[in-house]
């Protein structure tokens, strides 16, 4: 038995799966299980395979496929384990479904909020029926006017149909008529305890001095609160509960309260303002929603607003909690956002370290990548942690096919070519998989310099092989043509990128905020608004070509 091709067979499946590079562990995996007579010699064959896989991460990507392909080509086709897809049915669907999305016009959505667009337009599509779009706006201290137009572009963006908007702030005629029922119903009060003190009481048990007063004195100071009589935080609405409720976040709530800040829709028309709970009681009920998804951080918040709901005799939505997502290497909160912009620590709400949806768009991200990720993870219960490598794999599939490959050189060092008898052209592939596009042709001229990036000449190699044009000995600031025999990558020759004298200054922008510059190939320019593959380095999305080519990360 051939050890050393049985592990190169396994090592090249296993390089060109995972972005050229192979792990001792997946492929001795492979081979134990194929040859189980193996397995005592295990140790042998780990010290064995080390030569062989470092050789196979050593060839290019292109090179490993190529090698794969004519050594077992069946190899090629990716494993896939059956799995159930798609989300789950709702419960307690009679015919079409009427959905809802609750955005804060605080500012542009982010990749955390895509997730209750797309699992809401996913449910709204397959069972037909109305999606609405309702801005929550009660709050005039956190609203950021340019939300109203932001919101619709990025659902426009992530294929999220919507059908029709709603605008709480045109709405507290509405809420204002259903407190004054709820108050001469003796199902709420109105409070003029300090805010701390109204709370410590009903976390103690206790009702407050205010709670059991007649229906006509609540009244009374429901008109007071409209006529400048209480100034902010003199008087509230609370909307009674079960003061002896277990979890004191459901024992009696806030339903209205003052508020002198002048809003961006309405100036200072409305003083009394509706908290959330109410609204969005009052207009589930109204809009007649069948099913509201909602994450499980708002539980508390569904058991205040079925008090509501019981009181004014409505039909209660089907709720349904899914679990928390927390998002690293992003940042998503909305004030610190707009702090960091204001600081000029962001850009702008594209900036690419920010998740927001801008920034996914600028990066490449493809909202189809989006929409895969969240139908997969679905609507369980559990608490999960976002997985950025899984959402890039998913882009990849999409962007790869699409993606012409570039030279690109970070941090070039200027060396002259030696030893050329004549000038010599690299013809290197558009795309490894579609020889069709044609090619880069790269010219490097007798005497003419080109560009290596520092890190390859670190540790002063004697020989290199720049990638689809030569290989070359490296001596001093000089580069001495030595050939073009590829057998040299078996002796441990490295493959670099490089580009020619003629390169243009490029740059890309980093997700942390840094900056990679360098010099790339010219046909770099023809790419304008294209995701690119600048080989070796990374997926990029294109945004400027003149004077400097420009660049975003997208992912590796």
């Amino acid at each position: 038995m051939d050890i050393d091709a049985l592990v190169r067979k396994y090592a090249l499946q296993n390089a060109v799966q995972y972005d050229g590079k192979a792990t001792m562990g997946s492929v001795l995996g492979k081979v134990m299980a194929e040859n189980p007579e193996l397995r005592p010699k295990a140790k042998e064959i780990s010290s064995a395979a080390k030569g062989v896989i470092d050789e196979v991460n050593r060839m290019s990507p292109e090179a490993q496929k190529a090698a794969l392909t004519s050594l077992a080509p069946e190899l090629l086709v990716k494993e896939s384990k059956p799995r159930e897809m798609g989300l789950p049915d709702l419960k307690n669907v009679t015919n079409e479904v009427r959905m809802r999305m609750a955005p804060n016009p605080s500012g542009p959505l982010h990749l955390g909020h895509s997730r209750m667009a797309i699992l809401n337009d996913e449910y709204v599509k397959r069972y037909g029926g109305i999606c609405y779009n309702r801005f929550e706006d009660t709050d005039p201290a956190r609203i950021d006017p340019a939300g109203y137009d932001s919101i619709p572009a990025d659902f426009e963006w992530l294929g999220v149909k919507i059908h029709k908007t709603i605008i709480q702030s045109d709405r507290f005629e509405i809420y204002y008529d259903i407190a004054s029922k709820l108050l001469d119903m003796g199902k709420a009060y109105v409070c003029t305890c300090k805010p701390d003190d109204w709370r410590d009481l009903k976390n103690h048990k206790k009702a407050c001095p205010h709670r059991e007063q007649p229906v006509e004195e609540q009244l009374l100071r429901w008109d007071k609160m409209f006529d400048g009589s209480y100034k902010i935080e003199e008087a509230s609405v609370m909307v009674k509960t079960d003061l002896n409720h277990p979890n004191p976040a459901i024992r009696d709530f806030v339903a209205l309260r003052i508020d002198d800040t002048p809003h961006p829709r309405t100036g200072t028309k409305y003083r009394v303002y509706p908290l959330m709970n109410l609204a969005v009681a009052v207009d589930d009920h109204l809009l007649d929603l069948t099913h509201v998804l909602r994450g499980k951080d708002h539980l508390n918040n569904t058991y205040r607003q079925e008090y509501l709901f019981g009181y004014m005799g409505w039909k209660v939505p089907e709720y349904i909690h899914y679990g928390r997502v927390s998002i690293e290497d992003a940042q998503l909160s909305t004030s610190k956002m707009a702090m960091g912009i204001k600081e000029g620590l962001y850009t702008g709400w594209d900036d690419p370290q920010l998740g927001t949806l801008g920034a996914m768009r600028r990066r490449g991200i493809r909202p189809e990548a989006i929409r895969r990720y969240w139908t997969e993870v679905g609507i369980k219960e559990v608490d999960i942690e976002f997985s950025w490598k899984t959402l890039f794999t998913y882009n990849r599939e999409l962007v790869d096919d699409g993606a012409d490959r570039y030279f690109f050189v970070n941090d070039p060092v200027p060396l002259t070519m030696d030893g050329l008898d004549a000038d010599i052209t690299a013809r290197a592939p558009l795309h490894p998989d579609h020889p069709e596009r044609g090619t880069r042709d790269l010219k490097v001229l007798k005497g003419s310099k080109v560009f290596l990036a520092r890190e390859d000449l670190k540790g002063d190699p004697k020989r290199l092989r720049l990638k689809d044009l030569c290989n070359v000995d490296v001596k001093g600031d000089k580069l001495v043509y030595a050939g073009n025999d590829l057998s040299v990558l078996k002796e441990g020759v490295r493959i670099v990128h490089w580009a020619p004298a003629d390169a243009v200054e490029a740059e890309v922008l980093m997700t942390d905020g840094t900056t990679r510059n360098g010099v790339a190939e010219p046909s770099l320019t023809k790419s304008l608004g294209k995701v690119v593959q600048l080989e070796r380095f990374a997926f990029v999305r294109v945004e400027q070509v003149s004077p400097t080519v420009k660049c975003v990360f997208t992912h590796r």
